[in-house]
């Protein structure tokens, strides 16, 4: 039996090809490479060419490759993007996703996992660490998509008593492989540490900081970034539950604690040994003062403990992979 990831050459996806593979797992990949790159997986790992909203294709794979859980990470993901595409938005994330489902559903693909985000919490009314039972107020279409995704897989859990599901909601993702095998990828990503990285390298002229009279530390605003092969162990985690029989969960993924954007841009100039250009400018609309995890939850019930929470190392790996892709496009 396999497990089909969507989205499996991007990002996250990759990292989760790679925990798989390493644990000696048979996987299939669907990925129609918009933002994605078939040189990050392994050589063996199979890679279908195509669009999860081709429900025929989907099932073609799911009967092809014995499919018995599915984890989804095709989507997409800039938040400014969906406020001016937010009908694109809901096509790609939450049109898709349903078709994904019902095609689980049909097929008896009893364990799903899903790749939630913090943006369905919308801005919080608290500095806390953000809890999973928080009131859930998404403020752009990609929080919502996701939301609506959550809840079509909450309502496919009780119609349907053999499917079970996990959406882990993902805080700041960073970092990458501490082995080179995968990163992030994408030329212009809007990730912090990654733009970061690139103006340290010469890649961008200066970076920019969004507004510095937030009632933080510091005054910039802060996150709580998680390396993306701690994020992988939670996935795998979850996978290994619902495998046992573990009923459907939500759980949060990020440390408990957060850096603030001006620790963030010290740490990669400890690692790069640049001093690089920064630009102070305006607040950007919609962007909450601190966002951090209370992850309690995939802690007692996954048995999730990160290995990698260190926020020099998570730039280290990021740096590294952003050397590789400069070596490699060069």
């Amino acid at each position: 039996m396999s497990v089909l990831i969507t989205g499996g050459c991007g990002y996250i996806g990759s990292h989760m090809v790679w925990e798989l593979h390493d644990s000696g797992e048979s996987v299939v990949v669907i990925d129609n490479l918009s933002t994605g790159f078939d040189w990050v997986l392994p050589k063996d790992v199979p890679l279908v060419v195509g669009d999860i909203g081709d429900q025929a294709l989907v099932g073609q794979v799911i009967r092809d490759h014995g499919v018995n859980a599915i984890i989804h990470f095709a989507g997409s993901i800039v938040v400014p993007d969906s406020v001016t595409d937010p009908l694109g938005y809901y096509f790609n994330n939450t049109v898709k996703s349903r078709g994904l489902i019902e095609e689980a559903v049909s097929a008896g693909v009893n364990s799903f996992i899903f790749s939630s985000t913090a943006a369905v919490y919308g801005i919080p009314d608290t500095d806390s660490p953000i809890a999973e039972d928080m009131p859930l107020q998404p403020i752009s279409p990609y929080g919502s998509s996701k939301l609506m995704t959550e809840i079509m897989l909450r309502d496919a859990a009780f119609a349907y008593p053999d499917f079970n599901y996990t959406a882990l909601r993902y805080f700041n993702v960073a970092g990458a492989d501490p082995k080179g095998r995968a990163g992030q990828s994408t030329p212009r990503a809007t990730h912090l540490i990654k733009v970061a990285n690139q103006t340290a390298l010469g890649d961008r002229s200066h970076m920019d900081v969004f507004g510095t009279d937030y009632n933080t530390p510091d005054g910039t605003c802060v996150r709580d970034y998680i390396h993306v092969s701690d994020l992988a162990k939670a996935h795998a985690l979850a996978l290994a539950r619902l495998r046992d029989g573990g009923d459907s969960l939500v759980a949060n993924c990020g440390y408990g604690h957060g850096y603030s954007v001006l620790q963030v841009l010290e740490a990669v100039k400890r690692a790069s040994g640049v001093d690089f250009a920064v630009n102070y400018v305006d607040r950007r609309a919609g962007d909450p003062p601190s966002l951090v995890a209370n992850s309690e939850r995939a802690g007692s019930v996954l048995g999730w403990e990160p290995s990698h929470a260190d926020l020099d190392l998570i730039v280290e790996t990021a740096l590294s992979w952003e050397r590789m892709l400069l070596q490699k496009h060069t």
